[in-house]
């Protein structure tokens, strides 16, 4: 892995090295723990209602989150990088910029680590925001900050929640209606199977389309990327029909649930979300680990805070593989609460709350909003729960979901203020 050359060297040249080398295994670890907290929750879903094993989700997390943090993480990497702080206040100073988004890296991933170790689901995008946020008021000064940018921000984390709980909500009940309050459910199930595989991939295939193909230098227009996604979603959908004709049905099954031959096939189904999840999450998140790192590396090899710089190629792969690394060392502590304790969960309605998700942060991505990935998953399983009743959520554990979502804004940033002066105190 080639380091970067300095153009200008920063006033500590002896450090420059140094700092690009810390950035590397702060970056990795933050990475680390996003796979360990955030994966699980995007895996939770489908571990929960038992369509994938915690191994099986391991190589789709492997496969899908990659890809997502590869082609299409750039444009909310920019948003983290950028987007929060105000580069003139460290003009003068670029080295301030590399102690507070090295802090900002540990403190998140040490704050993560700590409640993946107690089972909290919490948000990165929560810890790595506050981390920069806190870094910037006490390093730099409130003026520092872009709070415009970071409204923008907060109120997403409010509405990315409403906004999948809602769709989550809609489309379960569709699938009711349309499948299981049918007089022939398995049947309708394998009508209607390949056209929902045919909407996650359609997804998918705008995402990469729109976004990713970026990556390889490919530009589409509006018309030729909508062909593409489409064909990507009929291809698919050929392939996921050609699967749950295979499926036969089991008559000793039903007898003891009448939903498990339709299950069976949603079970399929949710395998395809659960890699539209995975994309779209990798698009989304990789952002909280490389987009600190690249700041370092930047200005590190430049000497010069820029407003505008490109991500380089192994900064992504760096970020990509951390995050599998820690889902597949600690992602079963979160996956746990996501995947069993809000509410139960079947193929169906792990299906539905995981295509909302999925809508939701791809819309978000594209966008180049940072939004919780745990908020939009809560948020998801939430609506398919309210579909069904309240009483079909466990309020408790929700209420100690929602705690947890508090602490996790302020604990970022205290931890980033006592790690900036940290290095402050050690570089200067």
């Amino acid at each position: 892995m080639p380091l970067p050359t300095p153009l200008n060297p920063l006033p500590a040249m002896d450090h420059t090295t140094a700092f690009v080398y810390l950035a590397i295994a702060a970056g990795f670890y933050m990475a680390w723990a996003i796979g360990a907290n955030d994966v699980a929750n995007a895996m939770g879903t489908s571990v929960g209602s038992r369509a994938l094993t915690f191994r099986q989700a391991v190589v789709v997390a492997a496969i899908f989150e990659f890809s997502g943090a590869f082609f299409a993480g750039g444009d909310v990497t920019e948003t983290i990088r950028k987007g929060i702080v105000d580069t003139a206040s460290v003009a003068a100073n670029p080295e301030y910029l590399i102690y507070g988004m090295l802090a900002a890296l540990l403190a998140a991933g040490t704050w993560l680590i700590f409640a993946t170790r107690a089972g909290w689901p919490v948000s990165t995008t929560h810890s790595i925001v506050g981390a920069v946020v806190g870094f910037a008021v006490v390093g730099l000064g409130p003026h520092a900050v872009h709070w415009a940018k970071v409204g923008q921000i907060v109120a997403s984390w409010v509405t990315s929640p409403l906004l999948a709980g809602g769709i989550a909500f809609v489309i379960f009940t569709v699938v009711r209606r349309t499948i299981l309050e049918h007089g022939d459910p398995f049947a309708r199930a394998r009508r209607y199977g390949p056209l929902y595989i045919f909407a996650v991939f359609l997804i998918l295939g705008l995402l990469t389309s729109f976004k990713g193909l970026k990556h390889l230098h490919l530009d589409l227009s509006v018309g030729q990327a909508f062909a593409v996604a489409v064909a990507i979603g009929a291809a698919a959908a050929l392939v996921g029909a050609a699967i749950i004709r295979r499926i036969q049905v089991d008559l000793e099954a039903d007898r003891d649930f009448h939903y498990a031959n339709v299950e069976r096939i949603f079970a399929v189904l949710q395998v395809c979300t659960a890699c539209a999840v995975a994309f779209a999450h990798g698009s989304n998140d990789v952002a909280n680990a490389i987009g600190p790192l690249a700041a370092v590396v930047n200005v590190a090899a430049t000497g010069t805070v820029s407003q505008a710089s490109p991500v380089p190629t192994w900064v992504m792969v760096l970020g990509g593989g951390g995050i599998l690394a820690g889902l597949a060392m600690w992602g079963y502590r979160i996956i746990e609460t996501i995947g069993r304790k809000i509410t139960e969960l079947t193929p169906t309605r792990g299906f539905s709350a995981e295509l909302a998700a999925a809508a939701t942060i791809v819309v978000a991505s594209l966008s180049g909003m940072p939004v919780s990935t745990t908020h939009t998953l809560v948020g998801a399983v939430l609506g398919v729960g309210l579909a069904r009743g309240i009483g079909a959520l466990d309020l408790r554990v929700i209420g100690g979901i929602l705690v947890s979502w508090l602490v996790t804004l302020p604990a970022g940033a205290i931890l980033a203020s006592f790690f900036f002066f940290f290095f402050k105190g050690v570089f200067s």
